[in-house]
């Protein structure tokens, strides 16, 4: 776009007004190494704050300050509002938050996924959030138990073979 078409406050201000990360409606149940992550990563963002801040005047750090105050907020609310399971304490037979199960599917092919927190499900690492339809097609279930995870490429049928804590 041509500099002719942009008023001068426009780019004094572009991303000063980010919106906020929206925060979820479900209970923040976390685990001890989902609670560890959230910790950590706002003590990263404050770090990173605090080594910005002397240079302020610049529009990209203001912009890069913008979005870490917004996340340092919805980490904070995460933080205040989180629910710490501590899995060992869960009963061993069942399928509950904080769960490592192993499934199989109709074909014979294995899978691991542990039922963890929103902010610590990571798909890539196996770790499924409590609020996911896989979870909730797990949670409340025993080994041998069969069930059916709905998806909209089509429901999978999975046996329960191990649960861990």
């Amino acid at each position: 776009m041509s500099r002719g078409f942009v008023k001068e406050d426009d780019l004094e201000h572009a991303g000063t007004d980010l919106p906020e990360r929206p925060l979820s409606e479900h209970p923040n149940y976390v685990t001890p190494a989902g609670l560890q992550q959230l910790q950590m990563q706002s003590a990263e963002l404050d770090q990173e704050r605090q080594e910005l801040t002397p240079q302020n005047e610049d529009a990209v750090i203001q912009q890069r300050l913008g979005m870490i105050d917004r996340d340092l907020r919805y980490l904070q609310a995460r933080l205040e509002h989180a629910i710490l399971v501590e899995p060992t304490n869960q009963p061993k037979s069942q399928v509950l938050f904080g769960a490592t199960v192993e499934v199989v599917y109709d074909e014979g092919e294995h899978q691991l996924f542990s039922i963890v927190g929103e902010d610590e499900s990571d798909i890539a690492l196996q770790k499924v959030s409590w609020v996911s339809p896989l979870a909730k097609a797990l949670i409340g279930h025993k080994v041998g138990d069969s069930v059916v995870w709905k998806r909209p490429a089509g429901d999978l049928n999975l046996e329960i073979i191990k649960i861990s804590y």
